[in-house]
């Protein structure tokens, strides 16, 4: 958790919502030299701040619709600070909640230094990372509506679907096995489906190879020396990471990516795990993909897959390779080098 800690002149704390915003602006001493209620955009927010732009800064939650302050903040060159929803407790906490209270307590945490600070993307490179997780939840729908077949499959006693299912051809065998008109309308819906999916993902990810503005090129082909991340994956990753200097070490970036738990334990007792929420939900998906695919036509690779299955069963060994791909990747693209199998399986 990192807190902000610069001193300012004047702090300005939002409680954001789509159509109003409550604003708190307190001086360095903490006193509340403003507080009210006005509409979310950006004139109207610059007529409450206007006469507080020398040395201020502005912070807000970190929820959907912080998009439009921090590019307002950047416009006017004053400083933002975007804080970290599942941290800020003080927030959700009390026995009273409401607009007013909240953006009182934003303001208060910024000016006590105690809020704990999120990573503000840039804008440039917020629209394309929005539209490779739009694909990745078209993925996971399609692959919801797959599984969905093979338990029609499995319901039939039918016999086992031959190819992937992302196949025309896979698809209509899968649609003749079944003789009950019923269950073949079923399957024949899913189907229709997948062939809507398959197109909008296909048209995304050519969309996304033509336009994506990639800063650093050497990274995205250093992702791509690992056997199974192609174009796609690998831009995936490296838009959710943005740059690899902001994470100060490898323990950070494994956290950041949910790759590892954290114990939760008091006067010498484990309790379980905890935050496990915290982190980024689409990195962790990234890099479990990437084993996956990773371990395909791999031989060495599924050897040591074997090894860990042996050893810590087949969920836990899956997470583990999840685990060593994400440091890899990080040690990569900090000494800008290629991947190295002999090292990645035998160290």
């Amino acid at each position: 958790m990192q807190f902000y800690t610069k001193k300012h002149q004047y702090y300005c704390g939002i409680d954001l919502h789509t159509k109003i915003i409550y604003v708190c602006l307190l001086d360095s001493e903490g006193k509340v030299l403003l507080h009210e209620q006005t509409k979310a955009n950006p004139e109207a927010l610059m007529i409450l701040i206007e006469p507080y732009l020398n040395d201020l800064v502005i912070t807000v939650e970190c929820m959907f619709t912080w998009y439009w302050v921090s590019n307002f903040c950047q416009q006017h060159g004053i400083t933002f600070v975007l804080g970290h929803a599942l941290y800020m407790k003080a927030i959700h906490g009390g026995k009273a909640k409401n607009d007013k209270i909240d953006s009182y307590k934003i303001a208060k945490l910024i000016n006590s230094g105690m809020l704990p600070q999120a990573y503000t993307y840039p804008e440039s490179m917020r629209a394309t990372r929005d539209l490779l997780r739009r694909r990745t939840f078209f993925v996971r729908q399609c692959a919801h509506i797959k599984g969905h077949v093979k338990v029609l499959n499995y319901q039939y006693n039918l016999p086992e679907i031959k190819g992937n299912l992302k196949d025309k051809g896979t698809r209509l065998k899968a649609q003749e096995q079944f003789t009950d008109d019923s269950a073949k309308r079923s399957v024949t819906a899913n189907n229709n489906f997948i062939a809507f999916y398959r197109t909008q993902i296909q048209s995304l990810e050519c969309y996304v190879k033509k336009h994506a503005k990639v800063d650093d090129y050497h990274s995205l082909v250093l992702l791509q020396s690992i056997k199974g991340i192609g174009d796609v994956l690998s831009m995936t990753i490296l838009y959710e990471i943005h740059t690899i200097s902001r994470f100060q070490t490898v323990q950070k970036f494994a956290s950041y990516a949910r790759l590892i738990k954290c114990k939760a334990e008091s006067a010498g007792k484990v309790y379980g795990t905890s935050g496990n929420k915290i982190g980024n939900a689409h990195l962790k998906w990234a890099f479990s993909e990437a084993a996956a695919l990773y371990l395909r036509g791999n031989k060495k690779a599924q050897n040591y897959h074997a090894r860990l299955v042996q050893k810590h069963g087949k969920g836990k060994a899956m997470a583990i390779l999840s685990h060593k791909l994400g440091r890899a990747v990080y040690f990569m693209l900090k000494q800008k080098t290629p991947f190295d199998e002999s090292v990645f399986l035998n160290g």
